[in-house]
């Protein structure tokens, strides 16, 4: 036991004072996070939420840290943590997007003041469209232009823009799927 610690003892002291310093620095973090969200009177969740935010920042600086204390390369280090984040990156977007759809797609279902044959106009400065509405999906909705063209278009992009009411055709979509 005697040589594990003295063959180790620069590490060791090096990860016991990184521990000790992170674990200040946390406490120190978390009392200024207490303070601002009383003061502010910001939501006890809010702050709950920048608490956790807190925590996983330390734990990500410790095991960095953690990660040179005991010999490991910073080029190492910077292909992992690069690696690590790309693919987080990669996969929040994709999540983000299909995530953003669906819920417009539940926000529709429950409030769309819209419904299956009526004519739309999107207030869109780059490209206005003005079709009918052939259906609507949990991802897009399918419009139709008076020309014939088929549109697909994203929920989360529906509620971000103006739309207006050009026709009502109270079309009812009832038994569409008894089929």
């Amino acid at each position: 036991m005697y040589e594990i610690f003295y063959s180790y003892k620069q590490e060791l002291i090096y990860s016991l004072v990184v521990l000790i310093l992170l674990i200040l620095i946390q406490y120190i973090l978390r009392k200024s996070a207490h303070r601002v969200g009383k003061r502010s009177e910001i939501n006890l969740t809010r702050t709950r939420l920048m608490l956790k935010y807190i925590n996983i920042l330390v734990i990500l600086i410790a095991i960095f840290l953690m990660a040179i204390a005991w010999g490991m390369e910073l080029t190492q280090l910077a292909l992992i943590f690069s690696s690590v984040f790309a693919v987080i990156g990669v996969a929040l977007f994709a999540i983000w997007s299909i995530l953003s759809n669906i819920t417009s797609g539940i926000i529709m279902f429950f409030s769309f003041p819209y419904k299956i044959g009526d004519t739309i106009k999107i207030h869109d400065k780059d490209l206005p469209i003005e079709a009918v509405i052939e259906d609507i999906k949990a991802f897009h909705l399918h419009l139709r232009t008076k020309e014939g063209e088929l549109i697909t278009y994203p929920n989360n992009l529906l509620l971000q823009k103006a739309v207006s009411l050009k026709e009502h055709h109270g079309y009812s979509d009832e038994g569409k799927d008894a089929l």
